[in-house]
């Protein structure tokens, strides 16, 4: 099918045609690959015999040294470290723990891990109040060289979640220093875990997977951001979500004094309203879609910019402030729509881009460049941009990194991000493409997987007047996030184990060619080059071993046989109610059952695909 979004920067190209009827899910989807987490030292010194009263608390470095260190006849030196675990699960397998750590010296020495069974602190401990710890070595290496890291295999020691402390020894004469974690550039000790998700015992909802933890997605290179379209916030007016202005203006074709009646009112769907709060609800509500995201597994947002005076430019400027509060690991890229800033002049755009930069949470590269990615970039010409970035660089100091096309990018050794996508319809252009319930999703996700995209944006977060939003809404709740985070954490760390029996059903609320009651004088038709429309009712199930999946669609029953794994099946829409409920023997595995009743008779033409799940 071909699924044509909303026009996006040329850092992030529209995908072209997707083709065909998925049933089961692509062999990647199935694949169960291991899970690495890295958790740094909380806490990490070392103490001296030589110097049996002193703290060390402030050394950038850990010396570790025998009795005989420096010719002394005590001149002992022993490391300490501690590592706080969280986040492993009771069942993972597999499972290798490995005490990292960054040389600062070149020795041929050896240094052994002992577990340290008494209490110290980082700020107290000296040598004359040293912890007691375990005679026995559970790990030890030889040769370090400057600059690299060294794993020492403490997996004996580390079983789950809890608080570990270890002690450094040697024996040799000769001092190995060791990068503490008050060395720059994050050197000091680490301790990491790989596992794989255990299948001995099934988890609960709300996702069909254990998701891994925020550190350790985020600890991919590959990234993954949502479009942020600032006219569409949780709340414009702080008004109960029955009377709201979303309620009152742009669900209703009268709404706005009848300026949306010609296509049945701006929006179909809205964000999950909320009850008035008190305070600065607009910033609130923005750390609340921050919060959402982040336990989505997103890295961040791409803000579309479209003024630097208006309202829109104080919600940028608000995302950014919550993200700052939430979560400053949540970066915010920004993204200048030369449509909206046709009549900004480059000094202003430059002052503009500055103000924002200065934030921590606006995502820069490894190399301290300004991550900007235009909004139709094509907009102004090249000359327009390289004398802005000359600006940038030289009156404000910011070297900026700015989205190109996707030949260019990759020729360049440049990075490219992919656009995925669950629809797209338009009422008040007048045009929509075919979703195909979930399989757009899917086949979007296959092509990023397949193609080695560096990251991946979804198109988009929040745009309700184009029907391609995936933050929590009236019509799909979390649904579309859910099954995002599966096809999200196979992109970035490799399909994980399905442990919690999941099904999931998506539809539209009329057949395509219904026709509305309401006098719509303008209607939504398929966008050429489309595929053809469908009407469908979709289960997709994500289960633990196979099931039978009974269907129940307008007041007709079917029923198969569905695989372990991910997989989808259609069946013709019909007015009426819709459900899906997986079953194993005589025991109900997962059920779910749309709210959201098919009529032959709409209100106002609704092309907007449902979604409801059996865990929400």
């Amino acid at each position: 099918m071909l699924n044509r979004y909303r026009a996006l920067p040329a850092a992030v190209a529209m995908l072209a045609a997707l083709a065909g009827a998925a049933v089961a899910a692509p062999a990647w989807a199935s694949a169960v690959a291991p899970l690495t987490v890295t958790f740094a030292a909380t806490e990490d010194v070392f103490i001296s015999q030589a110097e049996p009263a002193k703290s060390f608390a402030t050394a950038t470095w850990v010396s570790v040294c025998g009795a005989a260190c420096g010719s002394a006849a005590a001149g002992q030196r022993v490391g300490l470290t501690r590592f706080k675990v969280t986040g492993i699960p009771e069942d993972a397998e597999d499972v290798k723990v490995t005490l990292d750590v960054v040389s600062a010296r070149t020795t041929d020495t050896t240094v052994s891990v002992r577990p340290v069974t008494g209490s110290w602190t980082e700020a107290a401990t000296t040598w004359n109040t040293r912890p007691e710890f375990g005679a026995a070595a559970v790990a030890s290496h030889t040769g370090f060289t400057a600059g690299t890291t060294a794993k020492l295999d403490v997996s004996a020691a580390v079983k789950g979640d809890g608080t570990y402390a270890f002690a450094l020894t040697g024996t040799d004469a000769t001092a190995t220093v060791l990068m503490s974690s008050r060395e720059t550039g994050n050197r000091g000790p680490k301790l990491t875990i790989t596992y794989t998700e255990g299948g001995g015992q099934q988890t609960a909802g709300p996702l069909p997977f254990v998701l891994p933890g925020t550190e350790t997605l985020r600890g991919s290179a590959k990234k993954v951001f949502a479009h942020y379209f600032t006219p569409y916030p949780v709340s414009l007016d702080n008004q109960a979500p029955a009377s709201d202005y979303y309620a009152r203006n742009y669900l209703k074709p009268d709404g706005e004094s009848g300026k949306h009646a010609a296509y049945g009112g701006l929006l179909r769907d809205r964000p999950i309203g909320r009850d008035p709060i008190s305070g600065d609800y607009a910033v609130a509500d923005f750390k609340t879609e921050v919060k959402q995201a982040v336990a989505a597994g997103l890295d961040g947002f791409t803000v579309d910019i479209l003024s630097i005076t208006s309202a829109h430019w104080t919600r940028v400027q608000n995302l950014i402030k919550a993200a700052e509060a939430v979560d400053p690991g949540f970066k915010i890229v920004l993204m200048p729509d030369t449509n909206g800033l046709a009549s900004v002049d480059s000094a202003a755009f430059a002052t503009a881009m500055a103000k924002l930069a200065a934030s921590k949470s606006v995502y820069r590269l490894a190399d301290d460049r300004l991550v900007v990615a235009p909004f139709k970039a094509e907009g102004r010409t090249a000359a327009w941009w390289a004398a802005w970035m000359k600006t940038m660089e030289t009156e404000h100091g910011i070297k900026v990194a700015l989205g190109g096309n996707i030949d260019r990018a990759h020729g360049m050794g440049k990075i490219w991000m992919q656009p995925v996508s669950v629809q797209d319809e338009r009422p008040n252009q007048g045009v929509f493409d075919e979703a195909g319930n979930t399989e757009n999703l899917r086949a979007t996700w296959k092509g990023a997987i397949d193609g080695k995209a560096d990251w991946v944006q979804l198109t988009t977060w929040n745009d309700y007047s184009e029907n391609t939003q995936f933050a929590p809404s009236r019509n799909a709740g979390w649904t579309y996030l859910d099954i995002n985070a599966y096809y999200l954490t196979c992109y970035k760390l490799g399909c994980p184990k399905i442990t919690n029996d999941s099904a999931y059903l998506t539809h539209r609320v009329q057949p395509v060619a219904a026709k509305p009651s309401f006098a719509q004088t303008k209607l939504m038709a398929l966008r050429g080059g489309s595929t053809a429309a469908r009407d469908t009712v979709e289960v997709l199930t994500m289960l633990t071993a196979p099931g039978k999946v009974l269907v129940t669609v307008g007041g007709t029953t079917q029923s198969y046989d569905a695989p372990a794994g991910v997989s989808a099946k259609t069946f013709p829409l019909k007015a009426g109610a819709a459900s899906a409920t997986v079953t194993r023997g005589s025991a109900t595995a997962a059920k779910v059952v749309s709210p959201y009743p098919v009529t032959a008779t709409p209100y106002v033409q609704d092309l907007h695909y449902r979604a409801a799940s059996s865990e929400r």
